[in-house]
């Protein structure tokens, strides 16, 4: 035997090396793990940490999805309401809605939007009076989220989707000329306030 190693002398060598760095690379693995626990910087993997929320009974809150209604309008291929879920964006429900037509503004509306239960979102034709980049999206909510076309300033009517400086103006000069508007349909009494410009303003005024 000891001929045998003899004439293969570079073979053991070799064997020898590998086991060295076989055997030392075993063994830092094995190491490593400790000395990054005592130093603070261990973590554990996706299975440990399984174990250790089942073993120390933590609760992970689940994230509960709720379903909204959000009503879409305007230059849509499908206006109408459509269902959708918590965390939704704009942009979402209106492809639901089959997206925008051709003649949309789509610059007007802020497709980056979360949406909210209750929610209108309207979408102008291009030319067509918008307030703001936001003033196409608006939470219908209750009564009190409304705008009193009875009362509101200039300002405050021109928050109104689709309403500028002269029709903040028309409904003002309107009211002090026939008295306070009985119903929001009366507003289409007015010039510029056709059935098309109410349906997009209907959710967001009252006149109480």
């Amino acid at each position: 035997m000891f001929e045998w190693v003899k004439n293969h002398k570079q073979f053991v060598i070799i064997a020898a090396l590998m086991f060295i760095l076989l055997s030392y690379y075993l063994v830092s693995s094995f190491l490593k793990p400790l000395e990054e626990e005592e130093n603070g910087n261990w973590e554990p993997s996706a299975t440990e940490s399984e174990s250790i929320v089942e073993e120390e009974g933590i609760q992970i809150p689940e994230i509960v999805e709720q379903e909204l209604l959000v009503d879409v309008k305007g230059a849509v291929q499908t206006p109408g309401v459509y269902k959708a879920t918590t965390g939704d964006r704009v942009i979402d429900v209106i492809e639901r809605a089959g997206g925008i037509t051709e003649s949309a503004n789509e610059e007007a509306v802020n497709l980056a939007m979360r949406v909210t239960d209750e929610m209108v979102i309207y979408v102008p034709l291009i030319g067509e009076e918008t307030e703001s980049m936001t003033t196409a999206v608006s939470a219908g909510g209750g009564e009190s989220d409304k705008i009193n076309i009875n009362k509101a300033t200039a300002t405050e009517l021109e928050t109104l989707p689709g309403v500028g400086p002269a029709k903040s103006a028309a409904i003002i000069e309107y009211r002090e000329t026939n008295g306070p508007f009985q119903t929001i349909e009366d507003i289409m009494s007015i010039s510029g306030f056709g059935e098309k410009t109410f349906e997009k303003l209907k959710e967001s005024i009252s006149v109480k």
